[in-house]
């Protein structure tokens, strides 16, 4: 059981893979690690062996992941707000940011279809 920044890996697949379970590493990132630290990307993370995890904990640890990237995100999402752009306005009202339509589409953000009447269900006479 390999267990890197919080983050217990699943250790029947391939390194390259597990990896991608910690927030903030990709298949990209996970590729150039591997590589820099001289792992096979077709090793299974349960065939690690200590000196191998200790490497590879310590560098991915000099990432910016998990935690500290939501953190980071967050606050350049509040930095646009306080300062009033046309993005950091968008992010207030939970519209599209990059610049797509939100006349008819947009419901991955904006969520579900809110109707205009309270919603309740009426009864019929039969």
């Amino acid at each position: 059981m390999l267990r890197i920044a919080g983050v217990v890996l699943p250790g029947q697949k391939h390194i390259v893979i597990a990896l991608t379970h910690i927030k903030g590493v990709g298949r990209p990132l996970a590729g150039r690690i591997l590589h820099e630290l001289n792992i096979t990307e077709n090793t299974k993370a349960d065939a690690l062996s200590e000196e191998e995890q200790a490497r590879l904990r310590a560098r991915v640890e000099r990432e910016t992941i998990e935690g500290e990237l939501s953190r980071k995100v967050s606050m350049d999402i509040k930095r646009l707000q306080d300062i009033g752009t046309w993005r950091g306005y968008r992010h207030r009202k939970k519209l599209p940011v990059r610049g797509q339509t939100s006349r008819r589409n947009a419901r991955t953000k904006r969520g579900k279809k809110k109707t205009g009447l309270s919603g309740r269900v009426t009864l019929t006479k039969t």
